[in-house]
């Protein structure tokens, strides 16, 4: 590791000098110690010299090179593990100048479990070797689409694994012939596993392979008479051609699963948009915006993209992509960490072509509306500085609302309005405790007091402006914590709803200039005043109705003497949940397994 740090004009060449012509990372650090940026070089000489060497370098660049006062160099055994050290040390540190693919959320699968009778599930999280697991998806909607098809024509159970193995009779989905219901034995195991290995099929994109051997079976049985059996298959094959029929990418491709990454750069704006083919059917697109990702080429940001996006992640056996260049680093490193080979296309021809020009269009379909709603956020954030009288500087917004029902389960919520968006990643709930049931002044002084204490304290981010979903009794309440805790400069507004509580006639109390504001319907900065608390109220009704389930669904049951868990769990699986329990009479409760009747007397009069 090469560094130098001092506290006069930063001077880079006993740094240069000092560098080999080897594979590396390097890291340009500022006074206070932050790293401003990290790269990765096949010579870290030539790459790192080259920054202080140009002269026409973007303004960001030269932005960056003047706050540099430190440079730290790793010096690794080739370009593959310089990748791996960059994209690590980028995830870990969010520098400042790098193009930054924040996508923390894992992508979905679809899993086949290991049990005996297989079950189709959703999953997000780690593999387990003893399930199977297709994708990953897009999204969770195109995952349970193709549970839904599945379930259409192979009948496969998807209730968890407490239902199942406390069944008596089929449930609802055996009823409408959507399971073929193991859990009471009407259909054989050796069935249930064919019907397992043809969704596998398909979800392998060998469905015509699967419609075959259906046709066989179907002959078969019909030769033999067995002519309801002959009608089972005869639907798995009409549901199946359906199947085939709402697909737009051939089957005819060698690629079954496959990424199609395009990437469009505009007016500053990077949009990345990955579409998704799984076992030869089309499952979706999503569009990526990375942050910093000003001054990037397309080949740059893409090339970022993929480092960041496939790392410590599924990789499909194909990614087609427009780079202008072929990665070859990055496709040993992809290869290698899929334990099979992976391809990069970046010259498709014929059907690959078609869908590389498909998620071209896609990405400035996005690029064009994101660029669209920037411009419209920033003339409602322009507009709420005027009325306000803030500084042009001023687009960080906190609101808050407090969520009841009748006193019950009181939730606070604090949403984020900053970089002309709503930022959900920052959101916060909190869970409001000791206070008078239904006090929402209280609930709002403790809310207040919880979060800018700790951001007073240093812990956090001071925020330019602080809405409050009411009126003058919580405004009063928010100017004594802010000035209890030394935050009195930020700009408090209350937005009070307007006599008829009608969208349009809300009031802003602005204590800090005295004023009550009431703005036109159609003017700019109440349509972004409605936004944020509109995304408040919903964050804290989100906030308090999980709150409220799980305390009714714990305490109702877990306070009753002589139920533990297992009890609990017979009884909430015989009624389907708690409402079931709260609905079922004593003669109805004795008949549940462990269950006396002065028990089930005992549990009646306590839910009643």
């Amino acid at each position: 590791m090469t560094s130098q740090t001092t506290d006069e004009a930063f001077d880079p060449k006993p740094v240069l000098a000092s560098l080999p012509n080897l594979p590396g990372v390097y890291r340009y650090l500022d006074k206070s110690g932050a790293v401003l940026y990290v790269g990765k070089a096949i010579d870290l000489k030539r790459r790192v010299s080259s920054y202080f060497q140009k002269s026409d370098q973007s303004p960001r660049i030269r932005l960056m090179l003047q706050q540099v006062a430190q440079i730290e160099t790793t010096v690794v055994r080739s370009e593959a593990e310089a990748l791996i050290l960059e994209n690590n040390l980028i995830k870990a540190l969010s520098p400042r100048y790098n193009i930054l693919f924040r996508d923390d959320k894992s992508y979905p699968y679809l899993v086949l479990t290991g049990h005996r009778y297989p079950r189709l599930a959703f999953y997000r999280g780690a593999l387990d070797k003893r399930n199977q697991y297709f994708g990953p998806y897009p999204n969770s909607f195109a995952v349970r689409e193709s549970m839904q098809l599945l379930q259409k024509v192979f009948k496969l159970r998807t209730c968890e694994d407490t239902v199942f193995e406390n069944r008596s009779r089929p449930c609802l989905l055996y009823q409408i012939k959507r399971c073929s219901g193991p859990c009471v034995e009407h259909v054989s195991n050796d069935d249930y596993r064919r019907d397992v290995l043809h969704a596998v099929q398909l979800l392998q994109g060998k469905a015509d392979e699967v419609l075959v051997t259906l046709q066989q079976k179907m002959d078969a049985a019909s030769e033999a008479w067995q002519f309801e059996q002959a009608a089972v298959y005869r639907d798995q094959i009409q549901s199946l051609a359906r199947v085939q029929e709402r697909q737009f990418v051939s089957s005819n491709s060698s690629e079954q699963d496959a990424d199609i990454v395009a990437c469009v750069v505009k007016r500053g704006a990077v949009c990345v948009n990955v579409t998704m083919i799984r076992g030869g059917r089309h499952v979706g697109d999503k569009s990526i915006f990375p942050s910093h990702g000003e001054d990037y080429e397309v080949d740059g940001a893409l090339e970022a993209f993929l480092a960041q996006h496939y790392l410590d992640r599924s990789v499909p056996s194909a990614i087609i992509c427009n780079l202008s260049s072929h990665p070859e680093a990055l496709i040993e490193l992809l290869s290698t960490q899929a334990g099979r080979k992976v391809v990069i296309n970046t010259n498709p021809n014929g059907e690959r072509r078609v869908w590389l020009e498909m998620a071209t269009k896609n990405a400035e379909l996005a690029l064009e509306q994101r660029l669209g709603s920037e411009a419209t956020q920033l003339a409602r954030l322009s507009a709420l500085h005027e009325a306000l009288g803030l500084s042009d500087s001023a687009q960080r917004i906190e609101c808050f609302d407090i969520s009841h029902t009748m006193g019950e389960a009181t939730v606070a919520s604090c949403v984020v309005y900053d970089r002309l968006n709503m930022q959900p990643k920052e959101y916060r709930h909190y869970n409001i405790k000791d206070i008078t049931p239904g006090d929402d002044f209280a609930a709002m002084r403790q809310v207040l007091t919880r979060r800018y204490g700790k951001i007073a304290e240093g812990d956090g981010v001071v925020p330019d402006v602080v809405l409050i979903d009411g009126g003058k009794g919580q405004i009063g309440i928010a100017l004594e914590v802010m000035n209890e805790v030394g935050l009195s400069d930020v700009l408090l507004v209350g937005v009070a709803k307007g006599e008829t509580r009608k969208p349009g006639l809300e009031q802003l109390i602005v204590p800090a200039s005295g004023m009550t504001l009431q703005l036109g319907r159609e003017h700019a900065a109440l349509h972004l005043i409605q936004q944020i608390r509109d995304e408040a109220h919903r964050f804290a009704i989100t906030g308090h109705r999980a709150r409220r389930a799980k305390t009714r669904t714990t305490s109702s049951l877990e306070d009753i003497e002589g139920i533990g868990a297992k009890r609990r769990q017979r009884l909430l699986t015989r009624f389907g949940g708690l409402q079931g329990v709260r609905a079922a009479s004593i003669d109805d409760l004795v008949q549940v397994d462990g269950i006396s009747r002065a028990l089930a007397e005992r549990i009646y009069n306590a839910l009643h």
